[in-house]
């Protein structure tokens, strides 16, 4: 009760937060006013003393009141000039000048806060005022957009006003070369998609081997449109940059047929259940039929009959009760045997399908074990322990059953993903068919999503599916979350319409704050309550003769649908009905802005698939506000609220008049997979629902919208879940990147490749140290096979303890190393060595990436023994980066002196090194480039790492008036003295 009192008295925080703003805009309003008195030049010559006085110790919070009015003026002055600027090859018209409201919209920015404005109130001008501001710093802003045409748009656009007060804008395009984006990245401003600057971070810090193969320069401050959608719907999925696997294993195309097969046996077994449901309903035995079709809806539950059946109240409300009575704790094992009287169930809620016992034998009837892994670890074990084996025998043995294990893993797993490719995945909803490829359609905004592929190969089981190429499996080089990607700004904001609804999560994971901006006029839009039938078919055929309704009178219509395959179905039957229409969804992608444009026309129909984040503007025809405006409806309720907001908010702009409804059914997907049916089946007997007829009642709005809260719930729960592990890989990624950008950054590598030299040699001597005994045998082993120091175990008994013994190492290896890069381009031994890093963490950074990805499959599992799967996953992680930065560090001492900047370089210092000389053999080669790697370096040298075993190599016969290997300008005989009876000590010859 005090609480509502106070907020009576005091208003909503929300509510104070704008008042506290609002001095702010009559402050800009004088200053703007004073700017009409200055020329266009003078009024550009702002910007450089902007800039100026920030150098000079100035805020951006002190300059926010100029800056908004120089560019508030600028809008005006193209206003009033009517200037046209040509936007993506059409010219606009300029008609812009920032609101009171947009000023707010623009100081929330600002802030580093989310500014919640509705459609129409022109949230892209509003960014304008934040972003000119901030790109003052020379720090950079980047602007991000939903896709690549909004991207260029608006740097088309906006840009003009930026460009007139003598900022540079850029824009990122998908297919762009690397100094085209370079380029982008160093203007003032850069417009681009989440995905790309996404990518082009990874690019940078987990793949560029050069300082000029980088093109991002920081990240300052980032104002993200269509927030929601990025950080929220965008968010469950991670960017992933992947390369092709060396070899193909997959086996789609083999099982393709046994799973077709398989799909048509469950097809006509739930068809069968159906049929026996229905007598059972004839006779009366509801409750029968009940558990006959709750098992219809494990095994399929698209099936048309259970559908059907499911349209009456009181057969929707046994199949509930069946469900309700196998999901209880003391039914759990009827439940597992109801499962094994089908070939596999389906899990829609979870995208999931799993196979039963009856469907592993009909795939394979006459090998119990074809759906079984076999046990490595006893097969290993049971090797090791058969004496009649030589170690040879062993190693081919052991090589033989990891094959057979890796065969065994790949069959299965490429059967499961086949079989959800088959059940869970629709051609038309989930994806389209363009240029014979697969192609991923956004289940928010209905648009293409070329170039994304789903992992785990599932999209190579739907491309088996469609019968289009299969293209090859992909390993993961570079990976990062939306949600760990956008937290490296300094400063981050966004805008939306919908934001609200989702202002807990946008604090818990980005601490992001939510500011509602009043609208410019008051919204007078008409939110009718749902219409709800029975089945998807009267749901279609009264929607369809709402439309003839209004276009007889003239009205515009928006028809908004979650699926390609919906508006296709309501196309043709507009067609049917002769009423002209337009389409727009994920195939008319490219007709996005025109499509839009002309909604609002007197008679239109546009059925649009999700209207999310369009950008363009729906503006009335004259006349047709007379008529009511735009009147928009919904086919059926989206999974979020925000994206049904979304739709109605494409009508009623700026006090234009407009009204929408949703034409929904218990079909629904929503409605099937997450409604409470027998609150709602209750429901529609007691409102006394007939056949044929749609139903309303607030009741009903408040079922719905408690099932969107459901799926809201569970998808928060899904991305909380991804970020609590990538925070995870976070970290360990933070530690990689900033190793990696210090090597590839560094005028001098060396001390970093020895610094990692030296710890590497610490570890091994404190490891070899501590067992008991000593292995000093072990230590001698390594260093000799690892580096080329010629040691006996004599050296480290002489040397004293094991600090004496590590100096020695690292004493022994500088030597060396001092030999080797005598024979080198002192420019090319930089590249050389910053490459030997380099390819250490890339090569072995990807092995770990993909035991992650395992790590990450299976943890789950851990439940099942009561333990925590996050806290183990951390747990493993933890220990598999450890082991991760010691394999780095051991094949960078590995391989530094297995590299040379050219061959002969390569064959001068192994010529130089002692071979045989009573200390030790130097296990070296150069005996073939055969398997080597080779890129080019810094000077056009070529860099070759060798990957052969290390050999044995024989020394060269040097004579008295030879040149000498260490030092070519002496002879052999005097180079440096240290000569003994049989030659040479330092070469060995």
């Amino acid at each position: 009760m005090i609480g509502w009192i106070l907020k009576k008295i005091l208003g909503t925080q929300n509510q104070r937060e704008v008042r506290r703003l609002t001095p702010l805009v009559g402050e800009i309003n004088r200053h703007e006013e004073a700017l009409r008195a200055l020329s266009f030049d003078e009024l550009r010559r702002k910007t450089a003393a902007f800039r100026q006085r920030l150098s000079k110790g100035e805020s951006l919070d002190q300059l926010l009141p100029e800056a908004f009015a120089v560019v508030k003026n600028c809008c005006r002055r193209f206003t009033e000039e009517k200037r046209r600027i040509r936007v993506r090859g059409q010219e606009i018209l300029w008609e812009m000048t920032p609101f009171d409201v947009q000023l707010i919209g623009g100081m929330v920015l600002h802030s580093g806060r989310i500014a919640e404005m509705a459609t129409g109130e022109g949230k892209t001008l509003v960014a304008t005022l934040p972003t000119y501001l901030n790109a003052l710093s020379g720090k950079g802003v980047h602007i991000v957009t939903v896709n690549d045409y909004l991207a260029a748009r608006d740097a088309d656009w906006m840009g003009e006003v930026y460009r007139e007060l003598g900022l540079t804008v850029g824009c990122l395009q998908h297919g762009q070369t690397q100094s085209e984006r370079r380029a982008q990245y160093a203007c003032d401003i850069t417009y681009g998609t989440s995905s790309e600057f996404g990518f082009d971070y990874l690019r940078d810090n987990g793949m560029a081997t050069t300082p000029e193969d980088q093109v991002q320069r920081g990240h300052f401050y980032s104002i993200i449109d269509e927030v929601d959608s990025i950080l929220i719907d965008e968010a469950r999925t991670p960017l992933i940059i992947s390369g092709p696997v060396t070899v193909s294993t997959h086996q789609f195309d083999k099982y393709k047929s046994i799973i077709e097969g398989l799909v048509r046996k469950q097809n006509t077994l739930c068809t069968d259940w159906a049929n026996q449901a229905k007598e059972k309903i004839e006779k009366g035995d509801l409750q029968g039929a009940g558990r006959l079709l709750y098992k219809v809806k494990l095994g399929s539950p698209r099936n048309k009959l259970l559908l059907k059946f499911q349209e009456d109240p009181g057969t929707r409300r046994a199949v509930d009760d069946a469900e309700l009575e196998m999901y209880q704790d003391t039914r759990r094992t009827e439940l597992y045997k109801t499962k094994e009287e089908m070939y596999f169930s389906i899990d829609e809620r979870n995208s999931e399908a799993d196979l039963s016992q009856m469907g592993r034998t009909f795939l394979n009837p006459n090998d119990p074990n074809f759906f079984s892994v076999p046990d490595l670890i006893t097969t290993n074990h049971d090797i090791d322990s058969n004496a009649e084996l030589s170690a040879e025998e062993k190693l081919k043995a052991k090589a033989g059953a990891q094959a057979d294990y890796e065969e065994a893993s790949q069959r299965i797993h490429n059967i499961s993903q086949l079989l959800r490719a088959y059940c869970v995945f629709e051609k038309d909803v989930h994806y389209v068919i363009q240029e014979n490829k697969v192609v991923i359609v956004d289940e928010y905004t209905g648009r293409l999503m070329p170039g994304r592929r789903w992992s785990d190969g599932l999209h190579q089981a739907v491309e088996a599916k469609e019968g289009v190429q299969i293209d090859r499996e992909t390993q993961t080089l570079a990976t990062i979350t939306i949600q760990n990607y956008f937290r490296l700004y300094e400063k981050l904001a966004g805008m939306t319409g919908t934001a609200e609804t989702e202002a807990n999560e946008f604090k818990d994971i980005y601490r992001l704050g939510v500011v509602v901006v009043p609208t410019n006029r008051d919204c007078v839009r008409k939110d009718s309550d749902d219409l709800i039938f029975k089945t998807r078919r009267e749901k279609l055929n009264a929607l369809i003769e709402e439309i003839k309704k209004r276009n007889a009178a003239g009205q515009p219509m928006l028809v908004g649908t979650a699926s390609v395959e919906s508006s296709e179905i309501i196309s043709r039957m507009l067609r049917r009905e002769n009423i002209p229409h337009s389409v727009l969804n994920a195939k008319q992608h490219q007709l996005e802005a025109e499509i839009v444009a002309r909604a609002g026309e007197r008679g239109a129909v546009m059925i649009a698939t999700n209207m999310a984040g369009r950008g363009t503007d729906i503006k009335l025809s004259p006349g047709v506000a007379e008529l009511g405006g735009l009147h928009v409806v919904g086919t059926e309720r989206h999974e979020s609220r925000r994206i049904d907001r979304q739709l109605r908010g494409r009508c009623a702009r700026q006090g234009d008049p407009g009204s929408s409804q949703f034409f929904i059914s218990f079909e629904d997907d929503l409605m099937r997979n997450f409604g409470d049916s027998r609150k709602i089946a209750g429901l529609m007997t007691k409102l006394g629902m007939e056949e044929n007829e749609g139903l309303q009642h607030p009741w009903l709005n408040r079922s719905v919208e408690t099932a969107q809260k459901r799926v809201e719930g569970r998808n928060y729960q899904v991305r909380k879940h991804t970020l609590q592990y990538d925070d995870v890989m976070n970290q360990q990624r933070t530690v990689i990147y900033a190793w990696r950008s210090d090597m590839l950054n560094s005028n001098d590598p060396r001390p970093e490749v020895f610094e990692t030299v030296d710890e590497r040699i610490t570890s091994e001597v404190e490891a070899r140290a501590g067992t008991d005994p000593v292995d000093l045998d072990g230590l001698v082993h390594w260093a000799n096979s690892a580096m080329p120091v010629g040691l006996q175990k004599e050296d480290f008994q002489k040397a004293g303890g094991k600090e004496e013994w590590a100096k020695l190492l690292k004493t022994k290896v500088r030597e060396a190393y001092e030999v080797k890069v005598k024979f080198e381009n002192p420019e090319a031994v930089k590249a050389l060595e910053r490459f030997v890093v380099l390819g250490a963490i890339d090569r072995l950074w990807q092995e770990h990436l993909y035991a992650m990805d395992g790590l990450r499959t299976s943890i789950n599992l851990r439940a099942y023994g009561q333990k925590d799967p996050l806290i183990e996953y951390k747990n493993e992680a933890y220990g598999m980066f450890g082991e991760l930065m010691a394999r780095i560090k051991e094949e960078v001492v590995h391989n530094l002196f297995r590299s040379a900047s050219s061959l002969s370089a390569f064959e001068s210092f192994l010529s130089a090194l002692p071979q045989r000389t009573g200390r030790g053999e130097l296990p070296m080669q150069a005996q073939s480039t055969e398997g080597s790697m080779s890129m080019q370096a810094e000077g056009g040298s070529t860099v070759v790492e060798e990957a052969l075993a290390p050999m044995k190599r024989q020394g060269p016969k040097l004579g008295r008036n030879d040149p000498c290997p260490l030092d070519p300008t002496k002879k052999f005989k005097n180079c440096c003295g240290a000569t003994g009876s049989k030659g040479c000590l330092k070469v060995g010859g």
